[in-house]
């Protein structure tokens, strides 16, 4: 064989070792979208039967199912380490600061698809928390008028979940986009990845507290962040007073709070973004053309946001004897 049979040899081995040397936790493993085919094949109709029924009794299901999926995955991966309850000397990840505003209502919805799933008799105890909450964020995405897509599963749950864990792991309201591009690279996504999935914001929700900075006391020189538009932020200072009650939440889409679509995008052209983690990606050159882009093609976004979840969702999986299917979502077998 000749030298560059060799060189090709070696250049294969080099991605490889690539892929999975520097990026160990995004590995997809052994997910698969036909996975409990056998064991429990209609696990999807199951869990989206109860997802349907959750969002039917309260919307909140649907920002609240995302988001949890999201500071989840974030954390030691796509395991369910958030779902666990803290118990005798171990404070667990959803007790952490950056968690403690998730809401019940996605804890409850994973609860409840969970019971329905061990309802059948030849599914009980055969798929992991950590994948019913990946067949429920996309139910609840598409429920909430944004794109159906295939979920891969797998995913065993995770073994351990504490709040120390969590520390500078979650995005904050306030991080420009090269800390928020830094955070998403470390868990293997794109600065692309970063803004389709930051769009989840279209129906998302947020206390007061999270953005007072902007319309009360941003600088010396400004009580409101510049970059706001000034009708929004009198919306704002309206809906969110000074010493206002810290558990008033408002819409983060004041347009269609309802509707899982590109709106989000829109409204950062308008200076309409809740955040400065939101606005930021319209202001900053680097992002700007992906917002415009976005704003203007609704069908491009939904294939990209389809994409970086996809992504998300293959982060830090467990497999083998570093996870398993727990009894209880809430709780280590």
């Amino acid at each position: 064989m000749d030298r560059s049979f060799y060189n090709l040899v070696l250049v294969v081995f080099l991605s490889l070792c690539l892929s999975f040397c520097l990026f160990p936790g995004t590995t997809s493993a052994k997910l698969r979208k036909n996975y409990y085919h056998k064991t429990c094949p209609n696990v999807e109709n199951i869990v989206r039967a109860a997802v349907t029924k959750k969002f039917q009794q309260t919307f909140v299901t649907a920002p609240a199912t995302i988001r949890l999926f999201f500071h989840d995955c974030f954390v030691q991966g796509c395991d369910a380490s958030v779902m666990i309850a803290s118990s005798g000397g171990n404070k667990a990840e959803k007790d952490h600061t950056d968690n403690m505003s998730l809401a019940g209502d996605g804890f409850d919805t994973v609860i409840k698809a969970k019971e329905a799933v061990d309802a059948v008799p030849r599914c009980r105890n055969k798929v992991s928390c950590a994948d019913i909450l990946a067949m429920a964020t996309r139910d609840a995405i598409a429920l909430s008028g944004g794109p159906y897509y295939e979920v891969e599963l797998g995913r065993l749950d995770g073994l351990s979940s504490t709040a120390a864990n969590v520390k500078g792991k979650l995005p904050q309201p306030f991080f420009n986009l090269n800390q928020l591009n830094s955070l998403f690279a470390a868990n293997g996504l794109t600065q692309k990845n970063m803004i389709a999935l930051s769009a989840a914001h279209t129906v998302g929700f947020s206390h007061c507290s999270k953005f007072a900075n902007r319309i009360h006391n941003f600088s010396r020189h400004n009580a409101v962040d510049p970059a706001l538009d000034r009708g929004y932020a009198a919306q704002l200072r309206q809906m969110c007073p000074k010493n206002v009650d810290t558990r008033v939440a408002i819409d983060m889409d004041l347009k269609t709070p309802r509707k899982f679509d590109n709106v989000y995008f829109k409204n950062l052209q308008k200076g309409k973004g809740l955040f400065s983690s939101d606005q930021v990606l319209f202001n900053d050159p680097r992002s700007k053309p992906t917002v415009n882009g976005w704003a203007n093609d609704s069908y491009a976004f939904k294939r990209a946001f389809i994409s970086a979840i996809t992504k998300l969702g293959r982060v830090g999986v467990k497999t083998g004897n570093k996870g398993n299917i727990r009894t209880n979502c809430a709780a280590f077998n």
